[in-house]
């Protein structure tokens, strides 16, 4: 599947080489699914998704030989089964899950040990960044045999907390709590990410800065290109396209944006208003897309409506500078929202949903508006709203362009990763 965090992972560690540091990226589970060249593509892929599930379940392989744990962590293996599975299901990782916050003391403490081993055939590390909370249970260890400070990217780990069977959930939020106490700062992308992390995880107000995503810029038009594009979907006779680019799932509010633009289609002024879908789709997905497309089709607009699943980046691109207005109705707490950078970074404004990190995103970049959350007739009036406008459009998509390009690159990421990371060492 394609994940955020990856693509954020994979374009920091890009920023950081371009700068002229050292900085080394480790792949754990499983090979990364990318639209960019993977930073960690010579690097071997440590705590496999097959060997963690194992040593979970099997007393007997946790004693296994070293040759078939590294034959079961090989990419073409892994690629193959997780092309065959579907999305994991909190509901059937909670035990996996507590094991893997106890770190050294889990069922998966070989690979841990496994990792540190290599690491230290590297050369010594300045810090260490795990990439998201629940890997935390590493951070005691790694500290103590690598001598170096552990930082932690924060990103929507309290969706799938929650999500654990309630047998768990509340051992497995009391676990990470006391993990996180051995991780010296933590770096969520939004304020609302950090004070909402910072009250469940109990951390010190100095164990919390703010690192803003970013996104790479290369192959969007520049500020000046975007404006001639945004006035050219405005031309009279050209059709209004509506745009979603995110994971085709509900809980990124596909199903409500698809009613969104049913209700829109049924006003004569927006009768030849298209529905574009793109994103990443895979085997845990498609049951929610076949029910749009059904419909979809019971509506009588299936010509009017595309599915992009799986783009390359080049198309990705492309897809964004096609539409006129552009929304991902997420009903969970997104803690920032890469889509909305790519859309803006593309000319094209923004409706979102007013709650979680969209409205400090939409206050910075100025390319959108908000509108009420979970509720698709508002949903509708706000993308109605940018449709009837198309000064009011073209303002609001160059200036979140230009606040993109300024603010919210790859390389202004990885700035103020360095420049976190200098303070830090000050303390």
């Amino acid at each position: 599947m394609y994940c955020g965090g990856c693509f954020r992972d994979n374009a920091l560690v890009a920023a950081l080489r371009k700068q002229g540091h050292d900085a080394l990226m480790v792949p754990l589970y499983l090979p990364l699914t990318l639209d960019e060249p993977d930073q960690s593509e010579q690097i071997p892929i440590f705590y496999g998704g097959i060997n963690v599930y194992l040593d979970q379940k099997s007393s007997l392989f946790r004693r296994a030989p070293r040759w078939l744990h590294q034959l079961l962590a090989a990419r073409p293996l892994l690629r193959w089964a997780s092309g065959r599975a579907a999305k994991t299901q909190a509901a059937e990782v909670g035990e996996l899950l507590l094991s893997m916050l106890r770190g050294e003391e889990g069922q998966q403490a070989r690979e841990l040990t496994d990792l540190i081993a290599w690491l230290k055939t590297q050369r010594p590390p300045d810090a260490i960044c795990i990439s998201n909370a629940l890997l935390a249970g590493m951070a005691r260890r790694l500290k103590a045999e690598l001598h170096a400070p552990v930082v932690c990217l924060l990103a929507g780990e309290d969706a799938f907390l929650d999500s654990l069977p309630e047998a768990v959930q509340q051992t497995a939020w009391q676990t990470l709590a006391e993990r996180c106490g051995d991780v010296d700062l933590f770096l969520p992308p939004s304020r609302y990410f950090g004070d909402l992390m910072g009250r469940r995880l109990q951390l010190r107000p100095n164990q919390l800065a703010l690192l803003p995503n970013g996104i790479s810029l290369a192959g969007y038009p520049t500020p000046a290109a975007a404006g001639s594009a945004t006035a050219a979907r405005a031309e009279p006779g050209l059709a209004p396209v509506l745009g979603y680019f995110a994971r085709m799932c509900r809980e990124k509010g596909l199903d409500r944006l698809v009613d969104a633009y049913l209700l829109l289609k049924k006003r004569n002024e927006l009768a030849s208003l298209r529905l574009h879908i793109g994103g990443g789709c895979g085997p845990s997905d498609e049951p929610l897309v076949e029910e749009q497309k059904r419909k979809l089709a019971a509506a009588g607009v299936n010509e009017h409506v595309r599915f992009f699943p799986n783009v390359t980046l080049a198309e990705k691109i492309a897809f964004y500078q096609g539409l006129t207005v552009f929304s991902v109705p997420a009903h969970y707490g997104e803690a920032f929202g890469l889509y909305v950078l790519e859309a803006l970074a593309a000319g094209v404004p923004v409706v979102q949903p007013r709650h979680a990190g969209f409205p400090e995103l939409i206050e910075s970049t100025g390319g959108g508006i908000l509108c009420e959350p979970d509720n698709v007739p508002a949903l509708a009036d706000a993308i109605a709203s940018l449709l009837h406008a198309p000064e009011r459009r073209r303002q609001l998509g160059e200036r979140g362009q230009q606040v993109v390009h300024q603010q919210f690159s790859n390389e202004r990421m990885a700035e103020n990763f360095v420049r976190i990371l200098a303070q830090a060492g000050k303390r």
